[in-house]
């Protein structure tokens, strides 16, 4: 597959990028990643592997895009809830916090 990452071209295919990332060892995950086998690497880290590029060159979007192309699995960054998520459960905390009336048990 022919993509574009840091406005250069890259021919990528599922098992070039498994044969790349094998034997690399994942960075801590902090914001976006993606699935390649049974290990979870950043997204960055995956497209410094890939490109030999420098992180700053790229975004995370486009190698997400990428990968998502390649078929492998891609994650959002851990411990981020979409919105309204929290729910009212939240609302009422903050509300007591702020001095509103408190929790209500339900």
């Amino acid at each position: 597959m022919r993509c574009v990452i840091a406005r250069y071209p890259f021919d990528l295919t599922r098992i070039g990028v498994l044969d790349s990332m094998k034997g690399v060892t994942p960075e801590p995950v902090t914001g976006a990643s993606v699935t390649i086998g049974r290990r979870r690497y950043p997204v960055k880290q995956v497209g410094r592997v890939l490109t030999r590029q420098d992180p700053r060159d790229f975004s995370a979007g486009e190698v997400t895009r990428a990968m998502t192309r390649l078929g492998f699995t891609c994650h959002d960054a851990p411990g981020a809830a979409p919105a309204g998520v929290a729910g009212p459960d939240a609302l009422r905390t903050a509300s007591a916090l702020l001095g509103g009336p408190g929790p209500v048990a339900v």
